[in-house]
């Protein structure tokens, strides 16, 4: 696959959010736009104009480590944007063919270990569930199915973040999080540029949501493995919840997260409710089933 393109928007997109003030360089008065010039990158990276303008066409092929971290350095990238620029490089290379049979095979045909489910049952205190760089939802605890109480949401966050009126109630701060899951699936697309299922899904919400749309333009991409989000559920209100993302080494690719609340808060109560709300709907289910 030609990454090109990829390569080419991601570099200038870069390029454009540094302002000459952020790299120590003479703003002028004759600037047009407020990010460097192909120049100024260059200068700072300490290549030709034209080696760079070469890459910032989107030819990645044959380019060293070194050449990587000066590019990095220049353009002020973070872990997350370093990480994904090395994985641009490698697509680009083809080095990537030896590790995407692996990692594809994980995430889509991969079911849950009976053990791993036992793992997540014994998560009561909080949500916990199991997620690939699609944002599908692989499994989970009980506690994170009456979390998402739409059957739907727990399919797939992205569609649920852009595609389910519900999202926007759920998430406190909405902008948030499409910025979020937006840049978690960006990520994912530099890690694993020939999943199919993930080109469908991007396509499917560029074309059904402007606000996907845009913010897949932009390129940003993250790390997004601690913190803490703000929720507002339907049954027990107001939730603040801390969460880690802890990456799964018996299988690449995918992220345990469990969500849990500060103790003795009024959060930590409301879970608590939720879980009695959840066997009650179960209790009722099963009399009327």
């Amino acid at each position: 696959m030609d990454n090109r393109e990829e390569v080419r928007e991601f570099l200038t997109s870069r390029r454009a959010k540094i302002t000459p003030d952020q790299a120590g360089l003479p703003s002028g008065s004759r600037r047009r736009v407020p990010g460097l010039r192909r120049s100024e990158v260059a200068a700072l990276a300490d290549m030709s104009v034209e080696y760079y303008s070469k890459l910032e066409r989107g030819d990645l092929s044959g380019v060293s480590p070194g050449v990587l971290e000066a590019l990095a350095r220049a353009l002020r990238l973070d872990d997350a944007e370093r990480a994904h620029l090395v994985n641009l490089a490698q697509t680009a290379d083809g080095s990537d063919a030896l590790t995407r049979p692996r990692r594809r095979a994980a995430t889509r045909q991969w079911t849950p270990h009976r053990s791993l489910q036992w793992t997540l049952d014994a998560i009561t205190a909080g949500p916990a569930f199991v997620r690939n760089g699609r944002m599908d939802v692989l499994a989970a605890n009980d506690l994170f199915r009456a979390f998402y109480t739409t059957p739907g949401n727990q399919q797939n966050l992205a569609r649920f973040t852009f595609l389910d009126p519900a999202a926007r109630r759920f998430y406190a701060d909405w902008d948030s999080f499409a910025d979020i899951t937006v840049a978690i699936v960006r990520t994912e697309a530099g890690r694993d540029p020939h999943d199919k299922e993930l080109h469908d899904l991007v396509g499917e919400l560029s074309t059904r949501s402007d606000e996907f749309r845009t913010r897949w333009g932009a390129h940003n991409v993250r790390h997004h493995s601690t913190g803490t989000k703000h929720f507002h559920h339907t049954a027990v209100g107001d939730l603040s919840l801390a969460f880690e993302g802890l990456d799964m080494a018996a299988a690449t690719g995918l992220t345990l997260t469990i969500y849990t609340a500060e103790p003795g808060s009024s959060s930590e109560e409301g879970l608590r409710l939720l879980a009695t709300w959840a066997a009650t709907q179960d209790t009722e289910r099963s009399a009327t089933g």
